[in-house]
């Protein structure tokens, strides 16, 4: 290696998606919405982009117009009503450029650590690490994938030792790759945290989940609360994630953030994205109704050991004796020689739900490899 380059990098694993250029295959790897955007969207999209975005000068660089955007949908699709304000939110390219902007404004040069509960998204992990942050880790309870409190407590504890004290903490709401939403008892145990500890709670998957932590700001300003236009509202090529918090932790996820960090093009389909929101997430049932479908198939299969999810994908394992990780690479290439992409993260298979023949299809594919007959 380089002596120029950080020596520390060098067993760091790159967060590398998947990419395998073919539409015959049926793509459940990304926990991406099975429909596309819809085609007048699109062309409304087009003629903005022909129309209003000038491509010689920068986008905007404050993003009012979305923020605003966005705190009216926050507001309008959170059970708890909440009162919003554009100064709370916070945008950024991708949900991934946030997480960094929170590690710069919490632990870069600080000395302090991240909490997460493994598994869950590599990303806080990677991003932690590439920035020269302690990542602690604590174990999951595999029967219904709660995090090991006891151990996070122990963790949390140690900071008056001469480890390394826990900055900020991180959760998935609900977790990937296992789809499971926060318990009411996580939950107590994040609220019991001191406020010297920035918990950031992901809801990634809130369209799905319906079930949101936002409610808690205004208790609890040491909170953040992070979403995406990725999943439900179809805008994963367009990367827009966006950060929910106090003003005053917005003001300074501004300062770190890069300037014009967002395509004009990204900002217009947010924009659109926002002002059809009920057209776009109208699949969201549908998804879920398969969802039900395929957990029964799955749950069926003794050589299969899955948990209920609350999400827009499922997690599974196989039974012993086979469920080494060699073992899953084997299922996964079958899956894949069958025609069916699948995500081989966490010690397990992650399988986004699609189309209603896509899951079909998946389901006898996987019925087959298994032994079984089709449905």
């Amino acid at each position: 290696m380089f002596d120029f380059l950080r020596s520390d990098l060098t067993h760091l694993q790159a967060y590398i998606p998947t990419h395998i250029d073919s539409t015959a295959l049926d793509r459940l790897d990304g926990n991406e919405s099975p429909v596309d955007f819809p085609p007048e969207l699109k062309q409304k999209l087009a003629r903005n982009y022909q129309e209003l975005i000038a491509t010689n000068r920068y986008p905007d660089g404050g993003h009012g117009e979305l923020k605003r955007a966005i705190a009216s949908y926050v507001n309008a699709s959170t059970p708890e009503n909440p009162s919003i304000t554009p100064e709370q939110i916070s945008v950024g390219n991708g949900s991934d450029e946030l997480i960094r902007s929170i590690l710069i404004a919490t632990c870069v040069g600080g000395g302090e650590a991240i909490l997460v509960a493994e598994p869950t998204f590599s990303m806080y992990g990677i991003l932690a690490t590439t920035l020269g942050i302690p990542v602690q880790q604590i174990p999951r309870h595999e029967e219904n994938w709660e995090m090991n409190l006891e151990a996070a407590d122990q963790v949390i504890s140690a900071q008056s030792s001469n480890q390394i004290p826990v900055r900020v903490v991180f959760v998935v709401h609900p977790n990937s790759p296992t789809a499971n939403a926060l318990t009411s008892r996580e939950i107590a145990w994040l609220r019991s945290l001191p406020e010297h500890i920035l918990v950031v709670v992901d809801e990634a998957y809130f369209e799905y989940c319906q079930h949101s932590l936002v409610g808690e700001l205004s208790q609890h300003p040491n909170w953040i609360i992070l979403r995406t236009f990725s999943k439900a509202f179809r805008l994963a090529a367009h990367r827009v994630g966006y950060a929910i918090a106090h003003p005053q932790v917005t003001e300074v996820l501004e300062k770190v953030r890069l300037p014009y960090n967002l395509p004009s093009f990204s900002q217009a389909a947010a924009l659109v994205a926002l002002h059809h929101a009920l057209e776009l997430l109208a699949p969201v049932d549908q998804i879920l109704s398969d969802r039900q479908i395929l957990l029964k198939q799955f749950q069926a299969q003794p050589a299969l050991r899955v948990w209920k999810s609350q999400a827009n994908f499922i997690y599974l394992r196989l039974a012993p004796p086979q469920n080494g990780e060699q073992d899953l690479k084997d299922l996964r290439q079958a899956l894949l020689a069958q025609g069916t992409l699948v995500r081989h993260t966490g010690g397990g298979l992650r399988i986004t739900i699609g189309t209603t023949a896509e899951n079909q299809r998946t389901g006898d594919r996987l019925l087959k490899i298994l032994g079984n007959e089709a449905i």
